[in-house]
């Protein structure tokens, strides 16, 4: 079985250095680098798996270069940010991350949190909630979501979606008109089996809207969201 490549973006030497070595301890291919543009160039040269980017590095910043990686593909981005409640996590969610990890970081969880990401990316239409017999197209309005194709159209236009927007649409598809809670849909398409940051989804939910229609996910204050039919 072929290695999972990850490329790591991160400017401080210590801790480049030794999260590549509990990377690599636990299988995983890494290719470090210090520098924003760096990271560019090597993603476009050695095409990993997936992608860490520590938001503060010199060059280009991790949000930009998360920014110019969704534009050139849908590999999972994880952003790592040292405070929590930085605004950076959420530009970084909003320039097209999947996931972050707030530094100081375990290992273990970093991993974990890794592991969760390309287990979602590798079955993005699993755990829908829908039936065998109602595979096939789904129609919202002027929505069409080809749940066996995993393809998306808009008015008979393509859509183009991330592998975490199409977990979550499908989510939202599997239970037309009921209200999802943040945690339900932190637990069923970022697989954590704990408490998350509901920013993540929040971020992810104003992503969608914007390329299924804005008023196609309503909120529902206090309690979630759901999808209109």
């Amino acid at each position: 079985m072929a290695e999972t490549h990850v490329l790591f973006v991160e400017d401080d030497d210590v801790i480049r250095e030794a999260t590549q070595l509990a990377l690599e301890r636990d299988g995983f291919k890494v290719t470090a680098v210090a520098e924003g543009l760096a990271g560019l160039q090597a993603f476009r040269d050695r095409r990993p798996d997936i992608a860490l980017l520590d938001v503060m590095v010199p060059g280009l910043d991790g949000v930009s270069l998360c920014r110019r990686i969704r534009d050139e593909s849908t590999v999972p981005v994880i952003m790592l940010s040292a405070r929590a409640d930085s605004i950076d996590v959420v530009l970084g969610l909003e320039a097209g991350a999947d996931d972050y990890v707030t530094k100081p970081f375990d290992g273990a969880v970093l991993v974990a949190r890794i592991r969760a990401v390309l287990r979602r990316f590798g079955h993005a239409g699993t755990d829908t909630g829908l039936g065998e017999g109602e595979a096939g197209v789904l129609r919202f309005g002027d929505l069409e979501v080809d749940r066996d194709g995993m393809e998306v159209r808009r008015g008979g236009e393509p859509v183009a979606l991330t592998p975490t927007e199409m977990r979550l649409l499908l989510q939202f598809a599997s239970a037309p008109g009921s209200v999802l809670s943040r945690d339900q849909l932190l637990e069923k398409v970022w697989d954590y089996g704990w408490g998350g940051d509901t920013r993540v989804v929040d971020v992810h939910v104003q992503r969608l809207r914007g390329k299924v229609g804005q008023d196609r996910i309503e909120t529902v204050r206090g309690f979630g969201y759901k999808l209109k039919v």
